[in-house]
């Protein structure tokens, strides 16, 4: 038996059929939705390391204006 092989022809018109499909839509944003949201995760495992380093420095929520920018009295002079 010999298997019918598509022509070129007919497979654009199939990659045509398929992104006019719903079901492919769909399907295309939810590994975008997923995408987006590893990229987020990394992001903030990067945050994190920084966070890290920022802390082993000595930066506090408290004093990290004056640890990356100097006392402010010396910025307006």
């Amino acid at each position: 038996m010999a298997k019918d092989w598509l022509t070129d022809e007919q497979v654009e018109m199939e990659i045509e059929r398929l992104l006019n499909s719903e079901d492919v839509q769909l399907a295309k944003k939810e590994i975008r939705i997923k995408y987006k949201r590893r990229q987020y995760m990394y992001q903030l495992r990067t945050m994190e390391k920084r966070g890290q380093q920022l802390a082993t420095d000595g930066v506090t929520m408290e004093n990290i204006e004056e640890k990356l920018f100097g006392k402010l009295e010396d910025i307006e002079e």
